[in-house]
């Protein structure tokens, strides 16, 4: 057996080890980072992963993700996130499951503004949760669409987990994160078209018409002064990019000042909310780099063991479709996201993945979002997906793990199925990121 073998499969067997035994993921890779380097180098490879790991983390690239964090949490405790959220609900009015419904154009709207799946998750639990349970939704109709939506912000600009793939893969970001727009937006119309077929199949699954019908004068009004403000914002965070005028750290900045402005215009900006925002963004801030350094080293110790070189190696060896490799990969971080979180996933899998996927000749922005897609896919894969024991907590009594894991089922072959078409059309991911220009 080749030692590149032997030292990668212990490389990553013993990270998964002292993650299975509650360890930090970050302290696990550090610790098995510096092991790996002291046992194949010495002290003097010790020094010079320290050293490059110090430069890593001081990148540029990285200054989007707090100010996104940022921009995500005071959208949530100013108290923006509630008024848009009724002011889609006035526009649906009345029609069968018109709360699913809601789900996901208020989720859609949201993942473009918090970034976060977690959060996007847990906010529409909370707001949608206990008022469908009241209407008489089944439990497939309220949970479902809130497990799928709730992932979208992964894909969706501006996406924390994208920006922080782009970094760790040394890809654009820019064009990494305009590339999850489309992408995004695709699988939101087949989670729509998914209710619809639901509520044909089941209409004693949602109620009949509940709502109210508004004048068109209420909903021009609600549109101008509580969407059109949204809006604005999303066009200076993912617009600017586009067009090329701004960077996405100052797009970032941009969408951190529209949206204290908009707090403020709606009179929700206080400096408990501003304290609350800070305190949320410096906490995974810190997490988020000190993960950066993390993955910087373990990056490190593949290369430095010949691990990376040697899965090069095997992969250009076999006689496999490019098709049947990337569906390989696609399949192996969905079954990794059964049991593990999303940063480990990335952590693990960037460092083999990437380099293969360049090898192959795959364009490296269209294989992030494939990645970003199972990646939010396994927020909702049983029996560990985190989305699932995020929404399991604001479930009505008496809910089980099993009825939110089925719920989810039907969303993750919407997933699958947009996974399909960005394989046969890459065009779905890169038609974007190509008006950028040079």
């Amino acid at each position: 057996m080749d030692d590149w073998v032997i030292s990668g499969a212990l490389a990553l067997g013993t990270t998964i080890a002292l993650m299975l035994l509650s360890m930090p993921v970050a302290f696990s890779f550090l610790l098995v980072s510096f092991a790996g380097m002291f046992l194949l180098s010495g002290p003097a490879g010790v020094t010079q992963v320290a050293a490059n790991a110090s430069v890593a983390v001081t990148h540029f690239a990285f200054l989007p993700i707090p100010l996104f964090l940022l921009m995500g949490e005071l959208f949530f405790h100013a108290g923006v996130a509630s008024k848009v959220f009724d002011a889609i609900d006035m526009l649906i009015g009345r029609m069968r499951g018109r709360l699913s419904y809601l789900t996901i154009f208020g989720g859609t709207a949201f993942a473009a503004l918090t970034g976060t799946s977690m959060a996007n998750t847990a906010m529409l639990g909370s707001l949608l949760v206990p008022e469908m349970t009241e209407r008489g939704y089944k439990k497939y109709m309220s949970l479902g669409p809130i497990l799928g939506v709730g992932g979208l912000a992964i894909l969706i600009p501006p996406s924390g987990l994208g920006v922080l793939l782009g970094s760790l893969a040394r890809i654009d970001i820019g064009r990494l994160l305009i590339a999850g727009i489309l992408p995004g937006l695709i699988l939101a119309v087949l989670y729509l078209i998914l209710i619809y077929i639901m509520t044909r199949l089941d209409p004693e699954a949602v109620p009949d018409h509940a709502g109210e019908v508004q004048p068109l004068r209420t909903k021009i009004r609600v549109i101008i002064t509580h969407l059109m403000p949204m809006c604005v914002i999303i066009f200076m965070v993912i617009g600017l990019i586009l067009l090329g005028i701004a960077t996405p750290t100052e797009s970032a900045a941009f969408g951190v000042l529209g949206v204290l402005v908009v707090a403020a215009g709606f009179r929700g900006l206080s400096w408990a909310a501003i304290y609350k925002s800070l305190r949320g963004t410096l906490k995974v801030t810190g997490m988020v780099l000190l993960i950066v350094v993390a993955s910087s080293t373990f990056s490190q110790l593949l290369a430095f063991s010949g691990a990376t070189s040697g899965m090069i190696s095997v992969v250009n060896g076999l006689e496999w479709s490019p098709v049947m490799v990337i569906s390989a990969m696609f399949a192996i971080l969905l079954f990794m996201g059964m049991f593990m979180e999303q940063v480990s996933i990335m952590m693990l899998t960037i460092p083999i993945f990437f380099p293969v996927a360049h090898a192959l000749g795959f364009d490296l922005i269209w294989f992030g979002i494939i990645m970003l897609l199972a990646l939010e896919m396994s927020g909702i894969t049983p029996p560990f997906g985190l989305n699932l024991f995020v929404l399991l907590g604001v479930a009505p009594a008496g809910t089980t793990m099993k009825e939110v894991a089925v719920s989810g089922f039907p969303y993750l072959l919407c997933g699958l199925l947009l996974f399909v078409f960005m394989v046969l059309f890459p065009s779905i991911a890169l038609f974007l990121p190509s008006l950028m220009g040079g």
